[in-house]
C-alpha cells in the first residue's frame, strides 16, 4: 500500500467542492495544509474534473468525509462502494476517512442525514458496522457528532451514546463543534459540558462551519455562511481542553471570495497559535518559506 499521508496537529484545511477548483489549483503554497472531499462525489470522475483532483492530490494531503454509507441504517453496507472507497482512500493516499454518525438511507437514499435513537440496541448495531466498514477500508473511521432537530427515542444522552458507540466500535472522533453548539441551542443544554464530555483521545481531527439562525432557539447547520463569534469561542474552548488537531474550515454553497474563506482559515491559525504557543508559530514560518 502507498504511504498515507498524516496531518500534523495545526493543519488548517477547506473542502475540495468543485465551485472552489480554480482557486485551490491556483492558491499560494501554505494557504491550506490539507482538502477535504466526499470520496462518493469522487471515485470514478475522469476527465477535466479527475485531472483536477489528481493535480490537488498531488500538491496537498487530502481527508475524505463521507455522506453515504448510512452506519445507523438497517439495510445492509454497501460493501461494493467500499471497496471502491478503499480504492480510492489507496490512491490518493488518505490517512482519515470520516463518516457521520447517522443514517440516510432506507430502500433507497434518503438524501439527509437523520439522527440514530441514543438506545443501548442501537449502539451495539452502529457499532458492529463501524467495525465492519473499517475491516472492509483498512483503517479507522472516525465518526462526526451531527447535528439533529428532533431526538427520537433517548434511552441515554448524546454524549454518552457517542462514546458508547466509540468505546464498542474503537473508532474515533470527528468533532464538529458547529454542531455541538447547534444541538445545545436547539435542544437546551450547555455547548461546553458537552465538549467536556467527548474522550478526547479518539478526536482525530476537528470541523468548523457556520450556520443559519431561524430563530434565538433554532439554529440550522448549513455550512453557507461564516463561522458564528459563538461558534469561534467554542473552538478557543475545545483546543483549551483537547490541544491542536487538523481543523477543517466547512463551507457547501454561497461561496464568497477566496480571499475571505483564506481570511476564515486565519482566524483558526489564529486561535491555533494562541493554544499552542511557539509549536503553531513555528509551523507558520514552515509554511512560509515553502
Amino acid at each position: 500500500m502507498t504511504a498515507l499521508r498524516s496531518l500534523p496537529s495545526n493543519a488548517v484545511g477547506l473542502g475540495l467542492r468543485r465551485a472552489l477548483l480554480e482557486p485551490l489549483r491556483s492558491a499560494d503554497a501554505g494557504a491550506f495544509d490539507f482538502l477535504e472531499c466526499a470520496p462518493e462525489n469522487w471515485i470514478g470522475v475522469g476527465g477535466r474534473l479527475g485531472e483536477a483532483l489528481d493535480a490537488l492530490s498531488a500538491r496537498h494531503p487530502i481527508t475524505c468525509h463521507g455522506l453515504s454509507l448510512s452506519l445507523g441504517g438497517c439495510l445492509p453496507l454497501d460493501e461494493t462502494f467500499l471497496k471502491r472507497t478503499r480504492q480510492f482512500l489507496d490512491r490518493h493516499r488518505v490517512a482519515l476517512y470520516s463518516e457521520h454518525l447517522s443514517y440516510c438511507s432506507d430502500d433507497g437514499q434518503l438524501y439527509d442525514l437523520l439522527p440514530i435513537p441514543f438506545t443501548e440496541e442501537a449502539v451495539h448495531h452502529v457499532a458492529a458496522r463501524i467495525r465492519q466498514a473499517q475491516d472492509i477500508v483498512g483503517r479507522r473511521i472516525a465518526v462526526e457528532n451531527v447535528s439533529y432537530y428532533a431526538a427520537p427515542h433517548a434511552g441515554m444522552g448524546e454524549a454518552a451514546f457517542i462514546n458508547a458507540v466509540l468505546a464498542e466500535a474503537d473508532c474515533e472522533l470527528l468533532l464538529d463543534v458547529n454542531n455541538v453548539y447547534v444541538n445545545a441551542i436547539n435542544h437546551g443544554y450547555d455547548a461546553a459540558d458537552f465538549l467536556a464530555a467527548m474522550p478526547g483521545e479518539r478526536i482525530a481531527s476537528i470541523h468548523v462551519a457556520g450556520h443559519f439562525d431561524e430563530a434565538e432557539d433554532l439554529k440550522v447547520d448549513t455550512h453557507g455562511a461564516p463561522v458564528k463569534p459563538d461558534v469561534w469561542h467554542l473552538l478557543d474552548v475545545a483546543f483549551q481542553r483537547f490541544g491542536l488537531h487538523p481543523t477543517l474550515l466547512e463551507r457547501d454553497f454561497n461561496f464568497p471570495p477566496f480571499g475571505e474563506l483564506l481570511d476564515e482559515l486565519e482566524q483558526v491559525r489564529a486561535r491555533m497559535q494562541r493554544h499552542a504557543g511557539p509549536v503553531a508559530s513555528h509551523a507558520r514560518d514552515d509554511r512560509a518559506r515553502a
